[in-house]
């Protein structure tokens, strides 16, 4: 190997940039002594409901806690049916089992990867047609790419559902002009480390519009308590977002502009260098991402694990988001399907491919995977 091995997504160059107003932040909450919803918890919240114009932002322990929270406050049962992409991580759809309630999966589509509202109206069919109660519509904001909320907000009022939006990989994405986290009746994002804006550890938000929300979310997230900790008036969790890590966001939070502005410049570069060799991705009109991957769809006939082999020989890592869709997975095969089945998702599984991607990839090191990835798709 003539290079060391680069990072796929550098976490440490990110550390390394704003690492003194980190550790200051986290050694004020720890002489302050305040780890369970101190001050920079609401101030996270203020913070992040400014940035996307929400109404109202509460944290959580976690995104999947985040998406758990509105099913749980939405009252889900068993019966109820709730339409998600199959192409996606397990905690989309993970969720609606945990409450009893059946998952239909959807496709995507084959330009965003994102929710197809045509497979959405074809999953609400077979969710009738087996005697399901279809209560909602998550959509996932798939590698940070907004998912097409015009066709998918008429679709559930028309059907007298709720949309939520996923946007654990696409926080800080922009769909026609307007920031996600308004988009639907509830936003969920994560701040997993890995994400375009992570904290160091698990973390999680919300963000709504509706007044009635805030009690009883705020009430979800503390075991369902009501007057105090001993009174509790409902089914809750352990939700909360400790106040260390709401300190790491806070200052990771001043620098996402400059990063999200960085991470497009990269993913221009990737376009131009790779279009005429794979499908590359694409933004829908008026629409921006954050690039939370940069993911290549592979010509029909690649061999995926020995182009994934050759490439980390020369020391580029690679990932594939998502190898085996949910609805083939052992825990979710038993959920229903949308009447078509799911083509687009099943082709696209074995054909996809994340190439590194963060704000902090130097050209060089672009130039490097670009030409290494050229070599080995026309050899």
């Amino acid at each position: 190997m003539d290079h060391p091995p680069l990072p796929f997504i550098d976490l440490q160059a990110q550390r390394a940039r704003i690492a003194p107003a980190v550790e200051a932040a986290v050694l004020k909450v720890v002489r302050e002594g305040r780890y369970i919803l101190g001050p920079e918890v609401q101030e996270l919240e203020r913070e992040l409901a400014a940035y996307c114009g929400a109404k109202h932002c509460l944290t959580c322990a976690s995104g999947t806690d985040a998406l758990a929270l509105f099913l749980m406050a939405k009252g889900l049962r068993t019966g109820d049916a709730v339409i998600c992409p199959t192409f996606t991580f397990a905690a989309t759809a993970e969720v609606v089992a945990w409450l009893g309630a059946s998952p239909v999966f959807a496709d995507i589509d084959p330009d965003t990867f994102c929710l197809d509202p045509a497979s959405v109206e074809r999953a609400i069919a077979t969710a009738k047609a087996e005697g399901l109660q279809p209560r909602g519509i998550i959509a996932v904001d798939l590698f940070g790419h907004p998912a097409d909320y015009d066709r998918l907000l008429p679709i559930a009022e028309a059907h007298g559902l709720w949309l939520m939006d996923d946007a654990a990989q696409g926080f800080g994405a922009t769909y026609r002009g307007t920031k996600l986290g308004t988009f639907g009746d509830f936003t969920a994002t994560s701040f997993f480390p890995a994400k375009p804006l992570g904290c160091y550890g698990d973390g999680g938000a919300v963000f709504f519009e509706d007044d009635a929300l805030v009690e009883v979310l705020t009430s979800l997230r503390v075991h369902g308590q009501g007057q105090d900790k001993y009174d509790n008036v409902r089914i809750g969790m352990n939700g909360r977002m400790d106040t260390i890590q709401c300190a790491v966001v806070l200052e990771k939070l001043k620098i996402f502009d400059d990063e999200i502005e960085a991470r497009n410049r990269i993913a221009q570069r990737y376009t131009e260098g790779l279009a005429e060799l794979a499908k590359v991705p694409t933004l829908a009109a008026d629409c921006t991402s954050i690039w939370a991957q940069y993911t290549l769809v592979l010509p029909t006939g690649t061999d995926r694990p020995a182009l994934q082999a050759r490439l980390s020989a020369a020391g580029i890592p690679t990932a594939v988001y998502y190898g085996k869709p949910m609805h083939r997975q052992t825990a979710y095969a038993r959920f229903p399907v949308a009447g078509n089945g799911l083509p687009v998702a099943e082709d696209y599984a074995a054909r996809v491919i994340s190439l590194p991607m963060h704000a902090y990839l130097a050209d060089e090191d672009q130039d490097r995977i670009v030409s290494q990835l050229r070599a080995a798709l026309t050899d």
